[in-house]
């Protein structure tokens, strides 16, 4: 604090203006509050309620006892405050909120303190200050850690590879942790890890797959839970042999639940790469897809649960393990649930990890291309039901118009659907449930009713993989052919990008950085691109020459390093054609509707309760068409106030809906799209629901602004 006081000293000397010194002298004391509030975890009590952990608990149940705004008053709710980040990106964090103080990430990975009752601005922490430079977007959330007695307190953010310990208090980088302040981890981190006693366990976004556990003090590390087994392991004979030395994927990018009490932790994990060919990879792959309990204070496996096989269709677990209690068979239940990209629902006893209800193996197609060994089943959860359709049949073509209708009918029949696990092939297919969901990363939310809550997408895609060689039918060398395996699912196999899902191109990348940076991200990962830290240095090497040629074709007959290949070259291999939303003439889902909905399903049955439409486009409304909802991305929240929050959707709209119908009871405008969970506190008696609005997902604008609600005073 000493060190912030010259400074205010010195900016009301040289304020003429009384009205600015008022001001600064507001924020002095604003100041001296939040230093004493963060070191004080139990200094504001009574008329305060925290938001202190991401998704509102380490259960990641994104609910809340406050009712303060409730069914009778929620339509009087108003704008309390906003903030605007100054950073125009896909702003998608789950707000902290600590003893009247708001912690949130920007989508540039700064990290901001505001006046939870005003949004005045405390403190800002620029990771551009720091050794690892400005951030890169898609972060979720934070990690807020004090100890009993409230003397230590401190806020972990990752960037860049880094994970990086910051004092709540003066937003100052705490450089007794790691090294000057920092940790290499290795691996992006988008979403937050969860505290356990002193130790943070964290996930990650790319390289080997593992969860890890620091102390939160220092940095080092306390225990290693291997994804992709090693010899002598649970799971090591699911894979190739020495499948770890080079393996990547399967990294629990989308966060982890905990059993405080018990000391389990719940993790969800990724597919293994690459995502859509698994012919070097045969074998079921434990613990790619997997829902696993590890023990939190030693990293041991508890128990674990597969669902899916041996992925060929990116279907990783795209949301955090959520945990509640139910009423089951005459018992009371403590219940892991998880939800999927294809719309089902896995309920597990958490302890035991045995299924609530039965989960059948049922077969799928099976993939003909040569080298290829799909599974031959899938498990399927007889309940709950599956919350979105799980074929898209002639039945399913678009009825919003009657060209759409007839342009879906006539795509459908000539590239028909089957089902939500189609095998790969050359072949176009209609990919539905799609890439993003059913589920995603936004999941669900929980009551102590044992209802959940969750919106859930029905978007058609397209698939389809292609031969990796050229026209002419000579085989591709290394540095093109893994391009394709590797980089052009986003980047393009043309090397332009996919600018409705923001993957920047890369055939002018040399104008924008040197080949040491982009080494530097290939190596570490960097915003969306996984770390590729355990891929062959030579392999890594040729990708790079291939992109910095601008992607000009390679024959065999030039020149390549000889490390640069290996037997399993030799072997026919194909690429993804790339992430294609299949939209009609006009832009909309090519299916339909509902394109979104929300949903509650009563855990104690296995049944669902209701599902509603979630969105609007109202042109469309206009033209006389019901409420088709729209693809949403971020999750609900729900209050014992009887209320759900709920924004996620491309019509740039803040919902509340009555939690036993389904029914809306308010709405309210945003400036950019909710695509983020709200969080919501009371501060001195009044409580407030805010939400991230930073849009640009469904091609929607892009902003950067924080709105908090609250009623009139």
């Amino acid at each position: 604090m000493n060190a912030r006081l010259p400074w205010l000293t010195q900016q009301i000397s040289n304020e003429t203006n009384i009205q600015h010194d008022l001001n600064i002298m507001k924020r002095f004391c604003k100041f001296i509050l939040v230093v004493v509030c963060c070191c004080c975890p139990n200094s504001s009590k009574g008329q305060n309620a925290d938001w202190p952990i991401y998704l509102g608990g380490k259960e990641r149940n994104l609910y809340s006892p406050l009712e303060q705004i409730n069914l009778e008053n929620v339509r009087q709710l108003e704008v309390a405050w906003t903030y605007e980040s100054g950073n125009e990106a896909e702003y998608q964090a789950n707000n902290l909120i600590v003893n009247g103080v708001l912690f949130t990430p920007t989508a540039k990975r700064k990290v901001v303190a505001l006046d939870a009752a005003t949004g005045m601005e405390l403190w800002q922490w620029d990771p551009a200050n720091e050794h690892t430079g400005a951030g890169s977007p898609r972060q979720r959330g934070l990690v807020y850690w004090a100890n009993e007695s409230g003397g230590e307190s401190r806020i972990f953010t990752g960037v860049n590879g880094y994970l990086f310990a910051i004092d709540p208090a003066t937003g100052q980088t705490i450089r007794g942790f790691g090294d000057n302040g920092s940790i290499n981890l290795d691996s992006g981190l988008n979403t937050p890890g969860v505290i356990y006693r002193d130790s943070l366990i964290v996930g990650g976004l790319g390289g080997k797959g593992a969860v890890r556990a620091f102390d939160v003090r220092t940095g080092q590390q306390r225990w290693i839970f291997h994804l992709i087994p090693r010899p002598g392991q649970v799971g090591y004979e699911t894979w190739p042999e020495n499948a770890y030395e080079t393996a990547t994927g399967v990294m629990p990018w989308c966060g982890q639940a905990l059993d405080e009490e018990r000391g389990i932790v719940y993790v969800a994990t990724k597919t293994a790469e690459p995502d859509f060919y698994g012919g070097e990879r045969h074998g079921s792959n434990l613990f790619a897809n997997c829902i696993l309990a590890l023990n939190a204070e030693t990293g041991e496996r508890i128990w674990h649960f597969q669902i899916v096989h041996h992925d060929l269709l990116d279907k990783d677990l795209p949301c955090a393990p959520i945990l509640l209690t139910v009423n089951h068979d005459g018992k009371r239940i403590d219940a892991v649930a998880q939800g999927t990209k294809h719309g089902l629902l896995f309920v597990f006893d958490r302890v035991s990890g045995e299924p609530l209800w039965p989960i059948e193996e049922r077969p799928v197609p099976q993939s003909e291309l040569v080298g290829e060994q799909a599974w031959p089943t899938q498990p399927f959860p007889t309940k709950p039901p599956p919350l979105m359709r799980q074929a898209y049949t002639p039945q399913d073509a678009s009825d919003i118009s009657p060209e759409t209708h007839q342009m879906t009918l006539d795509r459908i029949l000539a590239a028909p659907n089957f089902g939500p696990f189609p095998a790969p092939s050359l072949n176009e297919t209609v990919m539905f449930p799609g890439f993003d969901g059913g589920m995603e990363w936004g999941g669900g939310a929980a009551d102590p009713d044992g209802i959940y809550y969750v919106n859930v997408n029905e978007m058609p895609w397209l698939l389809q993989m292609i031969e990796t060689q050229h026209a002419d039918g000579s085989k591709m060398l290394p540095g093109e052919r893994d391009y394709m395996l590797y980089c052009g699912v986003c980047h393009g196999l043309d090397l332009k990008g996919n600018l409705d899902l923001k993957f920047p191109p890369l055939y002018d990348i040399d104008k924008r950085k040197t080949r040491a940076e982009i080494e530097q991200m290939t190596r570490e990962g960097r915003g969306r691109m996984p770390a590729y830290s355990s891929m062959p240095e030579a392999r890594r090497t040729a990708i790079l020459d291939y992109v910095l040629s601008k992607g000009a074709p390679q024959r065999a007959d030039q020149s390549t390093p000889p490390a640069a290949t290996d037997a399993k070259d030799e072997k026919p291999s194909y690429a993804f054609g790339g992430f294609r939303r299949w939209l009609d003439d006009e832009g909309y889902p090519a299916i339909k509707p509902p394109w979104g909905t929300l949903n509650a399903v009563d855990l104690n049955s296995g049944e669902i309760k209701w599902k509603v439409v979630l969105g609007e486009y109202p042109e469309l409304t206009a033209r006389g068409i019901p409420p088709t909802g729209t693809e949403n991305y971020g999750g609900p929240l729900v209050t014992a106030g009887g209320l759900i929050f709920i924004g996620a959707t491309a019509d740039e709209t803040f919902r509340a809906f009555d939690k036993l119908t389904g029914r809306v009871v308010w709405q309210a405008k945003l400036p950019f799209g909710g695509n983020a969970s709200p969080s919501t506190y009371m501060v001195d008696g009044r409580q407030y629901v805010v939400i991230s609005a930073g849009g640009g997902k469904s091609g929607r604008p892009r902003g950067g602004s924080l709105v908090a609600f609250a009623l009139p005073r």
